[in-house]
């Protein structure tokens, strides 16, 4: 979709959290009302007619979208959160990613084998977190699964759509 309004709020910081990371800073979408409601209605556009019943969003700033579309849509909202912040029986799952080691973790009674879940982050790099979030999902044995990134990060020799063959994932902005 690559929205100019989009890609020209966009903020780039080189070498965050470390050297050779050009970290694509989405805050900068999030704090400008006219990009939310872009983001909101492009992400409503998509997934209006999916019959999505939960949406997955991936911690943190996977969150913000999630929550806004999930109000559009009329479904609920499932957290994929760091070890130790849900408070009920959790499942897990450690991936890898550009910097280092993480975990995520899901309530045991988010998902019911009827859901139609959309899996949402900010964005797609290598696929370290969102596959985890996906092995997480999929533990439920849900009805269909969609993904979707806000951004998704190619110009590093990044391939995490390479990860998800076979599952319709959308971007709004491609890097």
């Amino acid at each position: 979709m690559n929205n100019k309004v989009l890609l020209d709020n966009l903020r780039c910081i080189p070498d965050f959290p470390k050297k050779g990371i050009n970290f694509r800073d989405v805050t900068t979408l999030y704090k400008n009302g006219y990009c939310m409601q872009i983001m909101l209605d492009e992400l409503y556009e998509l997934y209006k007619d999916k019959g999505i019943t939960k949406i997955v969003g991936i911690e943190s700033r996977g969150f913000v979208m999630a929550s806004a579309l999930a109000g559009r849509l009329g479904c609920g909202v499932v957290l994929a959160r760091k070890p130790g912040k849900l408070p009920a029986t959790v499942i897990k799952e450690s991936f890898s990613k550009e910097y280092g080691v993480d975990t995520i973790e899901m309530h045991l009674d988010s998902i019911e084998p009827d859901d139609v879940v959309l899996i949402h982050d900010d964005l797609l790099a290598t696929g370290g977190t969102a596959k985890a979030a996906y092995k997480l999902v999929q533990h439920f044995n849900p009805k269909k699964v969609y993904m979707n990134f806000i951004i998704e990060i190619t110009d590093e020799g990044l391939h995490g759509r390479d990860l998800f063959d076979g599952i319709e994932l959308t971007t709004l902005l491609t890097i």
